[in-house]
C-alpha cells in the first residue's frame, strides 16, 4: 500500500514533499485537504497540529508530519540511495539540515507576507514584508555563492524544500532579480528544469496566486 499525504496543493512544504517522492520515484496516494478541513477530528488525530503535509504510511503503522520530517524519512525508507540525504555524511546532514531550518524562516517571512492579502487585509505585500524577502533572498546568495545547490556540490531534500517556497515568490511577489541575486537565480533556473518540477508545483502555484489576487476564497 503506497504511503498516503494529506495535502494542499497551494502550501509550498506539502508542494516540497510532492517533489522528494518524484524525485526517488515514490507513488504516494494523496489525499487533497482543504482549509476548514484542518481542525477536523480526522485530522487531529492524525496531527494535533493540525497542519499539512501529514504522512500515514500504513504498511509500516507510521504517521508524522511537518515537510522536513517528512522528506527525510521518505528517502531513508524508500529511496535507493541516500544521495539526498546523506546520513553517513554528519557534516553534509548538518549542513542540509541548517538549510532546512532555515526554509522555516523563509516560510514565516513569506506566511507573513501573504495571509494579510488572503484574509483581505492588505491589497498587497507590504514593503516591510517584502524587505524581509529580500533579505532572505540574499542569505540564499550567500549560501550559493561557491556551490551550485543550496547545501553543496550535489541536489538535496534541502534543494527540494526551499525551491517550492523560492517558486511561490519568484510568481506571486516579484521575480529573482538576476543582477542583485545572480546566484540565486541561476539556481532557481536550474531546478526549475528538474523533470517533476512543473508536475509536483503548476496547480499549487495557480492556487497560491488566485488565492492572493482574491480569484478563490480562503475558505
Amino acid at each position: 500500500m503506497a504511503p498516503k499525504l494529506y495535502y494542499m496543493a497551494a502550501s509550498p512544504p506539502c508542494r516540497a514533499v510532492l517533489m522528494v517522492a518524484k524525485a526517488i520515484g515514490l507513488e504516494l496516494e494523496l489525499e487533497a485537504v482543504e482549509f476548514e478541513q484542518l481542525r477536523t477530528e480526522e485530522i487531529l488525530e492524525l496531527n494535533p497540529q493540525h497542519t499539512v503535509p501529514i504522512l500515514v504510511d500504513a504498511d509500516e503503522d507510521f504517521t508524522i508530519w511537518d515537510s522536513h520530517a517528512i522528506a527525510i524519512y521518505l528517502v531513508g525508507q524508500y529511496g535507493n540511495d541516500d544521495s539526498l540525504y546523506p546520513k553517513n555524511d554528519v557534516k553534509q546532514v548538518a549542513v542540509i539540515n541548517q538549510r532546512m531550518q532555515f526554509d522555516n524562516i523563509l516560510f514565516d517571512k513569506c506566511k507573513a507576507a501573504f495571509h494579510p492579502i488572503m484574509m483581505g487585509i492588505e491589497d498587497v505585500v507590504s514593503e516591510e514584508a517584502s524587505d524581509c524577502m529580500l533579505e532572505s533572498l540574499g542569505l540564499l546568495e550567500i549560501f550559493l555563492k561557491d556551490k551550485p545547490w543550496i547545501a553543496g556540490d550535489d541536489l538535496t531534500i534541502a534543494d527540494l524544500t526551499i525551491l517550492a517556497l523560492v517558486a511561490t515568490v519568484e510568481e506571486v511577489v516579484f521575480p529573482i532579480d538576476p543582477e542583485r541575486f545572480p546566484k540565486l537565480s541561476e539556481w532557481f533556473n536550474k531546478a526549475k528544469e528538474l523533470p517533476y518540477f512543473e508536475e509536483c508545483n503548476r496547480e499549487g502555484l495557480d492556487k497560491m496566486g488566485q488565492l492572493v489576487r482574491h480569484e478563490v476564497p480562503l475558505i
